[in-house]
């Protein structure tokens, strides 16, 4: 069970890498979007791992409030991005 569970941690860290590098170099706020939202998943992944290998139930309710959080702010900033693509 711990090399799965350090298996899947090295997975999210390069998953939260590379979604960091997306975030920094993407070329349009889409793109920087999408690595915001994959960021956040990949949080939601570290809370449940942690709640894994802890066995406390108080990381699966951080991972469910960071998912509502991310899905408000997916709604939100795509009303904006396509308010701005009607507007430009």
């Amino acid at each position: 069970m711990t090399a799965f569970v350090a298996v899947l941690g090295i997975m999210l860290a390069v998953a939260l890498c590379l979604a960091g590098w997306r975030m920094v170099r993407g070329p349009s706020f889409a793109d920087r979007f999408v690595a915001l939202d994959m960021l956040t998943a990949v949080a939601v992944g570290f809370a449940a791992l942690t709640a894994l290998t802890t066995g406390r139930g108080a990381f699966l309710d951080i991972a469910l409030g960071v998912a509502l959080i991310n899905f408000i702010a997916t709604a939100g900033f795509s009303v904006f991005l396509e308010r701005k693509r009607k507007g430009a």
